[in-house]
């Protein structure tokens, strides 16, 4: 059962009422460090350059400073993590209209031998698209890596480093037991046992980060 003191806690609408407080430095960095990745991959992934990408964390982080005071921070008025990605596709989307019209034009224009039909959508088409299903499924898989890659690291710090390193190559990198005892010099039935104890902490720290995050 974990603690009040745990680092994934609180929750993150105990968060999201501290942010409505501008001067409350610790609570921004704690939002910073929990989304920076998460914005810059979905940016990186929409088609921006990695400057391009660290300015929309930027102004996504600003965004959030400016409209946060407006936002509930209810779980029955929606969800954050909704709003968060509307934010991110908005500052995307600046970051792409302050490109030269002719740059936006050389990066879009079909090859040679390539019909009208096979060529590229522009990000601004892609991320324009009004029911924003683009961008929406981009989200969806940077929010879930990121989600992994989190749960990953307090598992890391939680355990010896064997122990982590027999659980990432079996469960993560599906590496075969046997593969994975010579590795780690255990005997194959450790692996397991390995696997089913460090896997009931992953799964915990997936679920309390999930819930910290929507």
């Amino acid at each position: 059962m974990p603690h009040e003191s745990d680092e994934l806690l609180p929750t993150r609408w105990t968060l999201i009422s501290r942010l409505k407080s501008w001067d409350d430095d610790e609570s921004w960095r704690e939002f910073f460090d929990l989304y920076w990745k998460l914005i810059y991959g979905v940016a990186v992934k929409s088609g921006l350059s990695p400057a391009e990408a660290q300015d929309a964390v930027q102004e996504t982080v600003i965004s959030v400073c400016k409209n946060i005071k407006s936002f509930k921070a209810d779980p029955a008025r929606g969800s954050f993590k909704s709003w968060l990605m509307q934010l991110t596709r908005w500052r995307v989307l600046d970051q792409v209209r302050k490109r030269p019209r002719e740059e936006v034009a050389r990066q879009h224009r079909p090859g040679a031998g390539q019909d009208e039909s096979s060529q590229t959508t522009s990000t601004v088409a892609r991320i324009a698209d009004p029911a924003g299903n683009v961008l929406e499924r981009i989200w969806d898989s940077e929010w879930e890596r990121n989600l992994l890659s989190a749960a990953l690291e307090k598992l890391e710090r939680q355990v010896n480093a064997k122990h982590y390193q027999v659980f990432y190559l079996h469960v993560i990198k599906q590496c075969p037991v046997e593969k994975v005892a010579q590795v780690a010099g255990i005997k194959p039935d450790q692996v397991y046992v390995v696997k089913n104890r460090l896997g009931k902490m992953f799964k915990e720290a997936l679920e309390q980060l999930e819930a910290r995050m929507q």
